[in-house]
């Protein structure tokens, strides 16, 4: 046998084992990489009347988050609460129990629900009649001089519940849902959910976009921006069916944003969505959640 001819045979076999390992090493696409393959992107062109259409917003890239001065969990100041007000029925009560429950799993810190507050809370100089002929709560009110001052000192966020219509100013007719984003409060309205009355027929319905808007609220207290670049919970919206055609899904950017704030484990989050979904028998965020979880193998 030639020696010589032998070392230096070996010699390539070694090196081209290791750039195949190395190679391969390489193309293994981190979680985020992963799950952008089933991010749904947004068309070039939003449909008139569209959040997009009426909002020229800033895309907000990681390098953007991370420069932000933003809320972050710390020890003793990492729990999420939430603070009902007004009178609920038993099926409101359920929403309100299942939307700790998701808040628990979407944000993966302790979430907790405070005691109810009555209506009797708001004084009549911030209550109006809307067009329909309902009552309505100025929703600045509820952050400045109901929330902000109830904060439990363990809170990093605390959220607002309520079955009244809320209205931002005068000139608006309703919002959804309200954020001090530097306070860490915001408030969320159940009553357009379902039309002012929640039935057994309109709960999924009903649960699904008060779960979105009351993750969308809370992500922009950790700092996310309304998203640019996917189908996304953390999309802007101007109307119900414009919420209803948003996941509750956060796309993998935002996902990624969220994750740099709170360092919870991806797949045991994942998992604990898929068997939420599962179990409240939302089909199409079950669907996603099965997709996200197979390319995160």
């Amino acid at each position: 046998m030639n020696r010589g001819k032998y070392n230096v045979t070996s010699l390539f076999f070694y090196a081209g084992l290791f750039i195949l390992l190395f190679s391969c090493q390489k193309q293994k696409r981190s979680y985020f990489e992963s799950i952008a393959l089933n991010d749904i992107k947004l068309s070039a062109s939003p449909r008139p009347g569209s959040w997009r259409y009426n909002h020229d917003e800033h895309f907000q890239t990681f390098e953007d988050f991370q420069k932000l001065k933003k809320i972050k969990p710390e020890p003793g100041k990492n729990t999420i609460y939430l603070q009902p007000i007004g009178k609920f029925d038993e099926l409101q009560e359920k929403e309100i129990a299942l939307t700790k429950e998701y808040l628990k799993i979407y944000f993966q810190l302790e979430t907790k629900i405070l005691p109810v507050l009555p209506n009797t809370i708001f004084p009549d100089k911030v209550k109006r009649i809307s067009e329909e002929g309902k009552e309505q709560i100025l929703a600045g009110y509820v952050l400045d001089s109901i929330l902000i001052k109830r904060k439990p000192k363990d809170a990093i966020v605390l959220m607002g519940i309520t079955e009244k219509d809320l209205f931002p100013k005068p000139e608006w007719n309703y919002v959804f849902g309200l954020a001090s984003y530097e306070d860490g409060v915001g408030v969320t309205s159940m009553y357009r959910f379902a039309n002012g009355h929640l039935t057994d027929s309109k709960f999924n319905e009903s649960l699904l976009r008060l779960i979105k808007i009351s993750s969308h609220e809370i992500g922009h207290m950790f700092g996310i921006s309304h998203c640019l670049n996917a189908n996304c919970v953390m999309n802007g919206t101007n109307s119900l069916p414009e919420t209803d055609s948003h996941l509750a899904r956060a796309c993998s950017l935002c996902q990624r944003k969220l994750n740099s704030s709170i360092h919870y484990n991806d797949r045991k989050r994942l998992l604990e969505l898929k068997n939420f979904f599962e179990k409240q028998h939302l089909n199409t965020e079950l669907t996603l959640a099965n997709q996200d979880l197979n390319l995160a193998q």
